[in-house]
C-alpha cells in the first residue's frame, strides 16, 4: 500500500518527470562499496531512486564511548544489507507527531541514509543535499516518512539523512567528562553530526554525489544545528552551502545563558541524583535507566554548549566578526509558528498582555502587534508568539549572514494553510508544516486531504531547494523568479500563488533587540 502511494504521489508531484537517467551505465548498481565494506541498497519508486539505509559512520557510542566524541565506524566483511533503517538514538515519546520506520531506539544507533538517483555513479558528481532532523536536541529520527528520499534525488541530487545523539546522551556535560576530554564536555551530538559529514567527504562519490558540493539543512533543532555548523572551526570546510527551517541558533553561548562550568555543576548535581559516584558507574547503568531519570520533572534540559572545542564562543560572536563559514544561505520560517498564545485571545486580554508584558513600552508594542478587534489581536498573538518561539532568531541569524558572511542569502515566509490532518487541526501554517513540502512526501502525513495548490507548491518548492544545491542560486525553470535578500528585504512568500514582496517584519524585530534581554536574543 505505501508503495503504492508513493508511486501515485510521484506521478501526481513530478508530473512528466521519468526521474534521472545517465545512459551508458547499464543497470543500477545496488552494491556499493565504502570505506568500511560493502553495502547492497534496493531500488524505490518504481526503479527511480536507489536507496541505501542504516549505513553506520561511526562506531556504536555503547559502554565506554557513551558520552565520548564519535569514533570511526567499525569495518566489516561481506556485503552489509543496507534496506533497513537503523535504530533511533535514545529518547522519549516527546511529539506525537513524530512516526518512526525503524525498530525502536538504542545507544546504537549512529547510523544514515543515502538516497541517490538509479543511474548515478561515482563520476556523475550530483550535489549533495544533508539533512539534519528537528526535536528541540531532544528527539527525532531520520527514519521518519517525511524525510522519505523518493523524490528529491529524482531532481538531481544525492539525499543523506542522519541519526545523532540527542537529550542527555547527546549533550549531557560533567567535571569528569571535561577532564577526560581536555575540557571539553557536551555537544556530542553536533559531534556526530560532524562525524557524518565527514564520512560523506570520504565515501559520497560512490554513490554519485560530490563531497565539495554538500548542502547542510535542517529544520527546527536541525536547522539550529547548521546554524551552529556553520560557526564551528572543526565543520568549516565540510559543507559548501546551508539551508535552514525555522531555527537559529543566536542566542548559544549569550549573556545571560549557563557557561560551561554553571552546566557542568548543573548536570553533575543531576548526575548524583542517580546514585553513582564515577563516570564508569554511571556508563554501568542501563541506558533506560538514565533516559527514564532525564525525563522525570526537574531534570535538566540537555542542549548545545560553548564547550571550548566545537565551540570557542557565542554563536553570535563569531558571525559578529565574520568568522562563520561564508557560504550561500537560503533560510526562512513559517507564518504560525506558535499558535499556542492565541488560543481564547481578545481585544482586551490583548492590551492588557501588552502592559503586563511591555509597560511603557505597551504603545509601541500594539503598534507592531495591533488588536483593535478580537480577529487582530488573535493574529497578532500568533504573530508575537512566533517571533518569540523561532523567528526572531532565526531573522537575526539571517540577517548575520548577510552582513558578515560575503555571500548570497534568500530569504522565505511559508504561509500555506494546511488541510486537517491527524495531529494538526489545519488552517495554519505550522511550525514543521513545510517538511513534507521539501521532500515531496505530502502522502506520508496521516489523514490529510490534499489540494491540487500542494502538490503544485511542493513541486516548486523541490525546484527551488535543489537549484540551491546545485549552484547556491535557487532559480530555475517551473517556479517564480526568487531575489536575493539583500537591503531591499525581499522575502519570498510561498503559498498557493507564489509571491515576493519587502518584508514587513523588521520594525518588530528591530524592537524585540531593544525589550528583550540577550538571552532571550
Amino acid at each position: 500500500m505505501q508503495f503504492a502511494l508513493r508511486t501515485i504521489c510521484a506521478t501526481a508531484i513530478a508530473g512528466a518527470v521519468l526521474g534521472l537517467h545517465i545512459p551508458g551505465y547499464g543497470a543500477p548498481r545496488l552494491i556499493v562499496r565504502t570505506e568500511q565494506g560493502r553495502v547492497h541498497g534496493k531500488l524505490i519508486n518504481a526503479g527511480a531512486v536507489r536507496e541505501f539505509l542504516g549505513i553506520p559512520y561511526a562506531a556504536p557510542p555503547v559502554g565506554d564511548l557513551r558520552w565520548r566524541p564519535p569514533e570511526a565506524p567499525l569495518s566489516w566483511h561481506g556485503v552489509r544489507d543496507a534496506t533497513h533503517y537503523g535504530h533511533r538514538c535514545m529518547q522519549g515519546r516527546l511529539f506525537p507527531d513524530m512516526i518512526f520506520q525503524d525498530s525502536g531506539p538504542s545507544e546504537d544507533c549512529l547510523y544514515l541514509n543515502v538516497f541517490t538517483p538509479a543511474h548515478a555513479h561515482r563520476r556523475s558528481k550530483l550535489p549533495v543535499m544533508f539533512w539534519i532532523y528537528g526535536g528541540g536536541y531532544q528527539a527525532g529520527s531520520a527514519s521518519e516518512p517525511r524525510y522519505d528520499g523518493d523524490f528529491l534525488p529524482r531532481r538531481g541530487v544525492v539525499l543523506v539523512t542522519i541519526n545523532y545523539r540527542v537529550g542527555v546522551f547527546g549533550f549531557l556535560a560533567t567535571p569528569a567528562l571535561a577532564q577526560e576530554d581536555n575540557s571539553a564536555a557536551g555537544n556530542y551530538g553536533l559531534m556526530d553530526m560532524v562525524a557524518a559529514l565527514k564520512w560523506v567527504r570520504a565515501n559520497i562519490r560512490r554513490f554519485g554525489g560530490d563531497p565539495e558540493n554538500v548542502t547542510i539543512s535542517g529544520e527546527s533543532a536541525g536547522s539550529m544545528a547548521v546554524c551552529t555548523l556553520m560557526a564551528s572551526a572543526p565543520a568549516q570546510g565540510l559543507f559548501q552551502k546551508a539551508i535552514g527551517e525555522s531555527g537559529g541558533a543566536m542566542n548559544l553561548g549569550a549573556p545571560g545563558t549557563p557557561t560551561l562550568a554553571q552546566v557542568e555543576k548543573r548536570d553533575q548535581r543531576w548526575v548524583n541524583s542517580l546514585g553513582v559516584k564515577t563516570l564508569a558507574q554511571l556508563r554501568a547503568l542501563p541506558a533506560q535507566t538514565i533516559l527514564d531519570a532525564s525525563l522525570k520533572r526537574g531534570a535538566p534540559r540537555f542542549w548545545p554548549v560553548i564547550d571550548g572545542k566545537l565551540l570557542t564562543e557565542p554563536v553570535a560572536a563569531t558571525y559578529a566578526a565574520g568568522k562563520q563559514a561564508h557560504i550561500p544561505l537560503l533560510a526562512g520560517w513559517n507564518k504560525d509558528e506558535s499558535t499556542t498564545l492565541a488560543k481564547g485571545m481578545t481585544v482586551e486580554k490583548w492590551r492588557a498582555f501588552a502592559h503586563k508584558h511591555f509597560g511603557y513600552r505597551a504603545a509601541k508594542f500594539l503598534r507592531l502587534y495591533p488588536g483593535y478587534t478580537d480577529d487582530e489581536a488573535v493574529r497578532s498573538a500568533i504573530a508575537y508568539g512566533s517571533d518569540r518561539f523561532i523567528a526572531f532568531d532565526t531573522w537575526r541569524w539571517i540577517e548575520a549572514q548577510r552582513k558578515t558572511g560575503d555571500s548570497t542569502v534568500y530569504r522565505y515566509l511559508f504561509e500555506m494553510p494546511a488541510p486537517p490532518s491527524r495531529f494538526h487541526p489545519g488552517g495554519y501554517a505550522f511550525h514543521s508544516d513545510e517538511i513534507e513540502y521539501v521532500f515531496g512526501t505530502l502522502y506520508t502525513r496521516p489523514g490529510a486531504v490534499w489540494r491540487p495548490g500542494d502538490l503544485l507548491l511542493s513541486d516548486q518548492m523541490m525546484i527551488y531547494w535543489t537549484n540551491f544545491a546545485q549552484s547556491g542560486n535557487p532559480n530555475g525553470r517551473g517556479a517564480p523568479d526568487w531575489p536575493p535578500y539583500n537591503d531591499d528585504n525581499i522575502v519570498l512568500h510561498l503559498n498557493r500563488v507564489i509571491t515576493v514582496l519587502t518584508s514587513r517584519e523588521r520594525a518588530r524585530y528591530k524592537f524585540l533587540r531593544e525589550v528583550l534581554p540577550p538571552a532571550r536574543q
